[in-house]
């Protein structure tokens, strides 16, 4: 999200642009609170990117021109303008979390708060991302990775510019090389790794150097006339129509679908003010207004979306998240008002820049703290026991890594030559601290272990995953060629989070639900591996789904309420009727179970064990939550309950 809002001095100020902005900041606040709405709201973040490159780079374009330019004035001036509304936010969201965030999830947000204070939240979130990494919804500060780009873009593009003026060198080719550089990174970059390519500035940056090489292109003087004016506004409003309607999160964003807004906003900049689209859409009256609220907007609506999630423990209803959008749009005319252009238009002197630079150092520092410091849990004592479980995870432990035929896959012995691998996703990875339990305590009877795994990744075969599980493919017929080359393997289990996968397709191309062909191709999959193992002389067990459902997840348990403030938090019990999770899921279970056992496998349900007749419960006899979330078993569980694994590691019985 930019926080560029600045008028040129040799140039009439452009209603327009607000307008543009506005579009972008709408879009952005639509998609976060109604997603299957504007599917690809998103892109406005894109279109944040290129006003922003334009407009700062034309105000550094004319500086250099009249030798007026300072580093100083320029990063002054950006100080000024992000500075005011982003502190309020980040204190304001940092007091709310002191009475709604458990332990775990206040030293997260004192994480992304340290991030956020010096701008490589990106960063942060690029390194903590993966398939345990806790829901965007849960993150109040998530959104603030677009501005840490923008400002590491600062850091560099003024001196090079500079540079560029100084030793007499035209800087279009310097804008247009690293562009394309940039742009020919991020198609590469979101094939290998979507997550490095959407937090990257090097994958980013070249739809700010769009708005740069538009802003240098405009210094010649060059108009369109009324015709392509018109021409060129009606392509960029088709074009970030479509783009907001028909991009979705499964694409492979950004890469080249991100031309799609960065070529619509540099189209809709560049048809100007007497384009009938940008004269009468763009520039009117409330269009412009929202676009002078638009950074505040930013900065509010997330946190506001994201906290009520974590205090409502699930999605919100509609009307709940469009109150939320109408107090973010109250809250950002306040701050704009009462904060923004004060201190932005105030006085010149340095003392407000000393100011802000010491306040943001200063809460910066406070996130750190909280950070080292677990949370601060005296705060939410009481709760402890909740945010102990919650994410505790021990994969892969005492695990050691091999290669075998370009994967990897971990292993770890025993008193016993032989050999079971398991294979699957997190689901089977649950299940590691079982066998490291028995391999500890009965070596001389448990058979050393070889996790064949990866989160998010059906053990199917020949299955065409999205392009963030790209990785998935190849998995099972890599196990399946490890058991028939390792000679002292005897048992392989395969096991998953099969809901998931066969109810809605996650993670996988096509159309999955009971009974479709996707469905049932998957299936057949599955026992055409069985057969291929039996034939070689393996065991086989096939492990069915664990309960699961967010009112198993610890957090879950942890019952918020603003009603009571500031005593938010309660203890509410979890657990779900074993009724309804069969009604749901039980027609998958059985579908497996035949499947399974016709093609030779023994059939392991784990809610013959987690569950009593009525119910699956989110805790134990003594009130301890024996799930990580609502989809995992927790490791201090496994280890000493999940028994019905141990028949898969027994010497005696394999």
């Amino acid at each position: 999200m930019t926080a560029s809002h600045a008028s040129l001095s040799s140039h009439t100020y452009r209603p327009d642009i607000d307008g543009l902005r506005a579009i972008a900041v709408l879009s952005v606040v639509a998609y976060h609170a109604f997603p299957t709405v504007v599917r690809g709201g998103f892109i406005g973040v894109d279109v944040f990117f290129v006003i922003s490159g334009y407009l700062i780079s034309a105000i550094v374009f004319e500086s250099l021109a009249r030798g007026t330019f300072s580093f100083g004035a320029f990063y002054a001036r950006r100080i000024r303008r992000i500075f005011p509304a982003l502190l309020l936010v980040l204190a304001a969201v940092f007091a709310l979390g002191w009475f709604v965030l458990l332990a775990d999830e206040f030293k997260q947000l004192g994480r992304h708060l340290a991030g956020s204070g010096v701008f490589v939240s990106n960063f942060v979130l690029w390194n903590e991302s993966g398939y345990f990494d806790r829901a965007a919804e849960t993150k109040p500060l998530l959104h603030l990775w677009s501005l840490a780009i923008e400002e590491q873009f600062y850091l560099t593009w003024p001196l090079l510019l500079w540079l560029s003026a100084r030793w007499r060198v035209g800087p279009v080719l310097l804008i247009a090389g690293a562009g394309a550089a940039s742009f020919g990174l991020s198609v590469h970059t979101v094939a290998t790794d979507a997550t490095a390519a959407f937090y990257s500035p090097l994958t980013r940056c070249w739809e700010l150097l769009a708005g740069s090489l538009f802003a240098w292109l405009t210094r010649f003087g060059a108009r369109p006339g009324a015709t392509p004016s018109n021409v060129l506004s009606a392509v960029g409003a088709c074009l970030l129509t479509y783009g907001a309607l028909r991009i979705s999160r499964d694409a492979a964003f950004p890469g080249a679908w991100a031309a799609i807004p960065v070529i619509g906003a540099v189209c809709l900049i560049a048809a100007g003010n007497e384009a009938w689209f940008n004269r009468v859409v763009l520039s009117a009256d409330v269009l412009v207004w929202v676009g002078l609220i638009s950074f505040p907007l930013y900065l509010w609506h997330w946190p506001l979306l994201s906290f009520l999630t974590i205090v409502e423990g699930t999605v919100p209803t509609g009307g709940a998240r469009l109150a939320a959008v109408l107090a973010s749009f109250a809250l950002a005319w306040l701050t704009y008002a009462g904060i923004e252009r004060p201190i932005r238009f105030g006085a010149r002197d340095g003392a407000p820049v000393a100011a802000l630079c010491a306040g943001m150092l200063t809460i910066g520092m406070v996130g750190y703290f909280t950070f080292l410091n677990g949370g601060l849990p005296f705060r939410v004592r009481k709760f402890e026991v909740l945010s102990q479980a919650a994410d505790e995870w021990q994969y892969p432990g005492r695990l050691t890594p091999f290669m075998f035929e370009g994967r990897r896959l971990l292993r770890q012995d025993s008193g016993t030559p032989h050999l079971t691998l398991f294979i699957g996703d997190s689901n089977v990875e649950q299940y590691y601290v079982r066998t490291d339990e028995l391999i500890a305590t009965d070596p001389a009877h448990t058979h050393g272990v070889v996790f064949s795994t990866s989160g998010g990744c059906l053990p199917v075969p020949a299955l065409l995953h999205d392009e963030v599980h790209r990785g998935c493919e190849g998995l099972m017929e890599n196990g399946l060629q490890f058991a028939r080359s390792e000679p002292r393997l005897r048992t392989v289990v395969i096991a998953a989070h099969w809901n998931q996968y066969l109810s809605k397709g996650f993670g996988l191309r096509g159309t999955f639900s009971r009974g479709s062909r996707d469905y049932t191709a998957a299936l057949h999959g599955l026992a055409e591996s069985i057969g291929t193992l039996r034939r070689a002389g393996m065991h086989v067990y096939v492990v069915l789904n664990i309960p699961t459902g967010a009112e198993l997840d610890p957090r879950f348990m942890a019952r918020r309420s603003l009603a009571t403030f500031p005593r938010v938090l309660s203890i509410r019990p979890g657990g779900l009727e074993r009724a309804s999770l069969e009604a749901a899921f039980g027609g998958i279970q059985a579908d497996l179970t035949r499947t399974a056992e016709a093609a030779g496998a023994r059939v392991i349900d784990p809610f013959d064990y987690v569950c009593d007749a009525l119910r699956c419960p989110g805790v134990d006899e003594t009130g301890t939550p024996i799930y990580k979330d609502g989809a995992h078993l927790r490791p201090t569980y496994v280890r000493k309950h999940a028994v019905f694994i141990d028949e898969t590691v027994n010497a005696r019985a394999n």
